[in-house]
């Protein structure tokens, strides 16, 4: 089982590893800061370099508890080898920032109306979040967007934790989006909590701080059912 080094340090950029499967172009490592593709935030990329050769990693999945780095060609060295990975930190860094921003926009959005997530995406620096809503307008958007702007300007911590997952599942409103995702198996639940305003179960990747984030400008709204609204962000 491959250990995620970047569930508990997002700015860790590089590491050492061993080589612990290959699959054609894909291999396994005993560790990696690599995030592979989860919870609607995309997988990161980088290099890995194995013998004194260098490969683009262009994608990264989680199967059965290993972590699949896509390699840009066939491995060419063997099981048992050493390896030293760079994530690309600029990608990352905006992933981070992106997604520390969904959850800025989600808090805010159930501290104020009461509303679950019904569904998300995102890129680097632009992103979309569904809303179990009635109504939305250009109005109620841009008020969202000042307020989201507030929160990122109040310069709020964010801190990442793993607890037990009764421990976890004892704290109000834990889950944030309609319908749980976490599989009945998980015995140990990763919080991200932006103090003051948000607290819930996360897996992904964020900054250390909300001000890291910088401005959002929120790009479109549209509805997608009677009770599910639409609102696109960028992250400047």
């Amino acid at each position: 089982m491959t250990e995620l080094l970047c569930q508990s340090d997002a700015y860790l950029k590089e590491f050492d590893a061993t080589v612990t499967a290959i699959n054609g172009d894909q291999v396994a490592l005993d560790r990696t800061a690599f995030y592979p593709r989860g919870g609607g935030q995309p997988s990161d990329q980088g290099e890995v370099v194995v013998v004194g050769e260098s490969y683009r990693v262009i994608e990264i999945k989680k199967q059965a508890g290993e972590v699949w780095h896509k390699l840009d060609r066939v491995a060419n060295f063997a099981i048992g080898a050493s390896a030293h990975g760079a994530i690309d930190w600029d990608r990352r860094h905006k992933l981070m920032r992106t997604h520390t921003a969904l959850h800025i926009l989600c808090g805010m959005m159930w501290r104020d109306y009461g509303v679950s997530v019904t569904g998300g995406d995102m890129e680097p620096l632009s992103a979309r979040m569904d809303f179990e809503l009635e109504r939305m307008s250009a109005d109620f958007a841009h008020d969202v967007e000042e307020k989201v702007n507030v929160e990122i300007a109040a310069a709020r911590d964010v801190r990442v934790k793993i607890l037990p997952r009764d421990e976890a599942f004892a704290i109000p409103d834990l889950i944030r989006t309609k319908i749980n995702l976490l599989p009945p198996d998980i015995q140990k639940v990763r919080t991200v909590e932006i103090v003051g305003l948000d607290l819930q179960a996360d897996g992904g990747t964020h900054v250390a701080n909300t001000r890291e984030v910088g401005r959002i400008k929120v790009v479109g709204h549209e509805s997608k059912g009677k009770i599910n609204k639409r609102l696109r962000i960028a992250v400047e």
